[in-house]
């Protein structure tokens, strides 16, 4: 299995997938740069929901049956808040406004994130590296035919529902990668692409100046995972985004949205039929992760896949 793995990540899929890698890798052989495009200022605080459930997740803290936050949690914090007419619409855990709280004070005396992220990751016995796609502000926004909102306000408030005509990125083009990421795509053996959102999740990774061609740089086979299975996203709204914005809900205009990135594409068996449809080598197999398992096994498959391909190539 190739060292050097790099996990391009943001929300619930994509760190399924990194928990995978985690386990089945040495200690420290895994990189995840993940999403932080949904940052966004609440209550006060800074709260960054795909890194700290990439964080929870590779701790072993996360809430596995909500699908965020931390496991055995309590919600004190939240009932004193709406007894007193707060907004309770995004949920904090007790345990959860430690880490927001201790984060913004951080930030407050001029820390990065990314330190920030990489002290907790160690302080929480995460033994592999952590980084923000940026240490500058990017704010993902969502176009609606009512008009702009906020990502959270569309994604948490009001639950997907608007129709989406465009994502936008505000701050991306003043943005640089994090030190963390330009590290870890420095030494990339193989890079995954996790089936996370390509729209909410990874687009505002790859809009950071610079990111894509860092994922170039070193020649290291990049290879996707397929978010989308028999048509649907097995979490989230991938497909109805898709439909919204006119383009088929397909594992292969998932592999076209990255065009000029990958050099192999994970289907799922369900789509067996469209493996000729992709302009890239495909390595067909069931791509749910319901069991840790499954997680693992999925994995391991990816890391044979990277290495037959940078084989390939001498």
């Amino acid at each position: 299995m190739p060292a050097g793995v790099v996990a391009i990540c943001g929300g619930i899929g994509g760190a399924k997938l990194a928990l995978g890698l985690y386990r089945v890798l040495a200690p420290r052989a895994l990189s995840v740069i993940v999403n932080c495009g949904d940052d966004f200022e609440h209550l006060g605080l800074r709260i960054c929901p795909d890194l700290d459930t990439t964080l929870y997740t590779l701790a072993g803290l996360a809430n596995t049956e909500r699908g965020w936050g931390r496991r055995d949690e309590t919600w004190a914090f939240m009932d004193a808040l709406g007894s007193l007419g707060g907004p309770t619409w995004f949920r904090l855990g007790d345990k959860d406004v430690a880490l927001h709280v201790e984060r913004t004070r951080r930030l407050a005396t001029g820390e990065p994130l990314s330190a920030i992220i990489a002290e907790f990751a160690a302080r929480l016995g995460v033994n592999a590296a952590i980084a923000p796609m940026s240490d500058d502000p990017i704010r993902t926004r969502v176009g609606t035919p009512e008009g702009e909102l906020d990502f959270q306000d569309y994604f948490v408030r009001l639950r997907c529902a608007p129709r989406i005509t465009a994502v936008t990125f505000d701050g991306a083009a003043a943005a640089q990668p994090s030190p963390g990421a330009i590290a870890a795509l420095g030494g990339a053996r193989a890079i995954v692409i996790c089936p996370s959102n390509p729209y909410l999740s990874i687009d505002p990774i790859l809009a950071v100046p610079g990111m894509r061609a860092l994922l170039r740089a070193r020649g290291a086979p990049v290879i996707a995972v397929s978010p989308i299975v028999g048509g649907d996203a097995v979490k989230g709204p991938t497909a109805k985004i898709m439909r919204e914005l006119g383009v088929p809900s397909t594992p292969a205009a998932i592999a076209r949205h990255y065009a000029g990135l990958l050099d192999g594409f994970v289907l799922d068996a369900r789509d067996q039929a469209s493996a000729r449809d992709f302009d890239c080598p495909v390595h067909v197999t069931d791509t749910l992760m319901k069991r840790l398992g499954d997680r693992e096994r999925l994995a391991r498959e990816v890391l044979t896949f990277a290495s037959s391909l940078a084989q390939a190539r001498y």
